[in-house]
């Protein structure tokens, strides 16, 4: 008898010790804790992390990209109204406010019942999971995931493509994805993959590789789109941010020639790196060391100026 209780003793710890590997269910998620989540693993095990401090960033911070704002504040109005949407990808140049109108959109409809969680591209075979979680509540999600990029191995690539279209499931009805990326395919391109273009009379096809890459980001119903500064915008934004942190005009005027060599020490006149100079000189410069950004602009620096004017 005593060998029995040992051995169902041992057989008991074992099996603790397996079940204590196995993933488990997602914690249970307290809703009214936050606006924005984010998607976090710990042995396995995936749970809705509340942001207690979300980047309060308001669209009339987002200066110059308003063909941009425009589209992603009315996709997402006709989103937490309850009608229609698009899962949306904002593509092109870094430093042009690519997330930041992410945020600002959780900023602008927050009291409408939007609510944000950030996604990493590798915990993206998840995204069942998330959607299992969120169905049924009254509240509208989005699923948002920064600079997003794969290449064909990544089984976040899959995963992506099967939550947009392609699962047997329907998705669920208060969700939608935003990414961004700096590439309008999400993968990288090869020139070999030009050598797999054909010509059908007087047509060009591309090949089954090309084919594969762009069926990831075609299966996103919106395309933003933006562009890289010139040298006169990246200055506008300069003096924006120099006033803004209590700059004088004429200090202002002064710091054009450094901004333009803080921009060439980083290799970039991004609307990012025109706020990193304009804080980092107010800091130098401005009387009493420069007035703080207001609490609504406290995220990453807006990507363009008063006097920019692109369309997507």
């Amino acid at each position: 008898m005593t060998e029995l209780k040992q051995l169902v003793a041992r057989a008991e710890a074992l099996i603790a010790r397996i079940e204590s590997l196995l993933p488990g269910k997602a914690e249970a998620v307290d809703w009214d804790a936050a606006v924005a989540f984010r998607w976090r693993k710990r042995d396995g095990r995936g749970a809705l992390v509340p942001v207690r401090h979300p980047h309060a960033i308001r669209f009339a911070d987002l200066r110059g990209i308003d063909r941009q704002r425009a589209v992603i504040e009315q996709n997402t109005r006709q989103f937490v109204a309850g009608r229609p949407a698009n899962n949306v990808l904002l593509t092109g140049a870094r430093g042009t406010g690519k997330s930041s109108l992410v945020k600002a959109a959780l900023n602008r409809f927050a009291k409408d019942g939007l609510r944000l969680i950030e996604v990493d591209k590798q915990d993206l075979v998840d995204l069942q999971e998330i959607t299992d979680l969120v169905a049924g509540r009254p509240e509208r999600f989005v699923v948002f995931c920064d600079d997003l990029s794969f290449e064909a191995s990544e089984p976040g690539y899959k995963a992506l493509k099967v939550a947009l279209d392609g699962s047997i499931a329907a998705t669920a009805d208060n969700l939608l994805i935003y990414a961004t990326s700096n590439r309008r395919h999400l993968m990288p391109e090869f020139m070999q993959e030009n050598l797999e273009y054909r010509t059908v009379g007087d047509e060009i096809h591309p090949g089954e590789t090309s084919e594969e890459k762009i069926s990831l980001s075609e299966r996103f119903g919106l395309w933003v789109s933006f562009w890289p500064f010139d040298q006169d915008e990246y200055l506008d934004i300069v003096v924006h941010w120099l006033e803004h942190f209590g700059v004088g005009p004429r200090e202002a005027e002064g710091a054009r020639a450094e901004a333009l060599q803080f921009a060439l020490g980083r290799g970039s006149r991004s609307g990012r790196v025109a706020w990193q100079f304009a804080r980092d000189f107010a800091g130098r410069h401005a009387a009493g060391g420069g007035r703080s950004r207001p609490a609504h602009a406290r995220a990453k620096a807006p990507g363009a100026s008063a006097k920019r004017r692109r369309s997507a």
